[in-house]
């Protein structure tokens, strides 16, 4: 009922807002046209619309992507609706009034951000989902992490070191379909230990926005319904992970139980290599991020011949498939991860330089930290 009411109130203000504009709105109703009839002469703009910078990760992606659009020459306008949905539609509408050539967005819901795609399809903008998926709506383009994958190697760590027991389930946020298929990437896993009776999930709860005090909260539940008995947490984040890591200090337990993670967030890595938490999953945003920059930059160009190639399959360290988003068989590109623990931290996260060696081993004294 509040989704029809919403969407009903979003219909008035999309209505009120083509009644302001009046003939100065762009209506091609189709995504391409504008690229055709754009100025030649008007500077490339490309909107990046994002759910919040809370988290370290979208901070770090906001800078990543200013930096692609200052050295090829364009300019990006960045608003973050901090986890407001409502906001965010607004924001893009805001967007598109300034003559966006093409939209980038990471949906704060998935569900109901369906009614951007049109009004962006109204104006002409394509639209690029960026690692949240865009649902019911008519999208161009889906550029994410292989999210399925993330879970199952989140399971595959901890089953790895604890095949048998009791486990607490941490999901992410209810309203991201990511998720969702990070949780189906771990059931995937988990299944056949969970078949012979090796492993029992005590508890499974979400935690809406990724939350890591409502994390704290659902595993300090299920530290209460196992009594205690518990051998490791599932948790589908890092945030996630240091909400589950603050309960099983306040029960002694930090250390001895498995703790899984993603996002390789540097409280995470240093979590790691003390010893609180088991591992997380490296996902190499900076090629997220210059793949998704190349895509709406061509695209906002109208060039065609670029975005056939990417769509071929010319991508690096990834591979390009189909997401169905509820409307469509979305054309996806789907980055590879990285599994990440005490043991190869140097040759994945200090290689490729996501955080310096300092951050991460900054409570470890010099001489007892790994030869670079």
């Amino acid at each position: 009922m509040l989704k029809k009411l919403f969407q009903s109130l979003f219909v008035g203000m999309l209505v009120l807002s083509v009644f302001l504009t009046g003939c100065s709105a762009i209506n091609t109703g189709t995504s391409n046209q504008k690229a055709t009839t754009k100025d030649k002469n008007k500077k490339i703009v490309v909107g990046f619309s994002i759910g919040t910078t809370k988290q370290e990760r979208w901070q770090k992606e906001v800078d990543m992507a200013k930096k692609y659009a200052a050295d090829h020459g364009f300019s990006l306008l960045v608003q973050s609706c901090e986890e407001d949905p409502n906001k965010q539609i607004q924001q893009v509408q805001n967007m598109l009034s300034q003559g966006i050539d093409a939209l980038l967005i990471s949906a704060q819901d998935g569900d109901s951000s369906g009614v951007v795609v049109k009004m962006a399809h109204d104006a002409g903008v394509p639209v690029v989902a960026y690692d949240r998926l865009v649902r019911n709506g008519d999208l161009d383009y889906y550029i994410t992490f292989d999210n399925e994958k993330v879970g199952e190697l989140q399971a595959k760590a901890l089953v790895e070191k604890y095949p048998k027991g009791n486990y607490i389930s941490i999901l992410g946020g209810p309203e991201d379909n990511n998720a969702h298929l990070i949780k189906n990437g771990q059931e995937k896993v988990l299944k056949p230990y969970i078949d012979k009776g090796d492993i029992k999930i005590v508890t499974q709860q979400w935690s809406k926005g990724w939350d890591p005090t409502e994390a704290m909260k659902n595993t300090e539940n299920g530290l209460t319904a196992a009594n205690n008995n518990v051998v490791a947490v599932l948790a589908s984040n890092d945030g996630t992970a240091g909400g589950a890591i603050q309960a099983l200090q306040a029960q002694g337990l930090a250390g001895t139980v498995g703790v899984s993670g993603q996002d390789a967030d540097i409280a995470a890595l240093q979590r790691i290599v003390a010893g609180t938490q088991t591992s997380t999953v490296y996902k190499p945003t900076q090629i997220l991020n210059s793949t998704a920059m190349e895509l709406v930059y061509n695209l906002a160009k109208g060039d065609k011949k670029s975005v056939e190639n990417m769509v071929s399959g010319n991508i690096q360290h990834g591979h390009v498939g189909k997401v169905d988003n509820g409307t469509k068989d979305v054309t996806t590109f789907l980055m590879d991860v990285t599994t990440v623990t005490k043991d190869n931290i140097m040759s994945t996260i200090i290689k490729d330089g996501f955080h310096k060696m300092d951050e991460v081993y900054k409570d470890v004294p010099k001489d007892q930290r790994p030869k670079q």
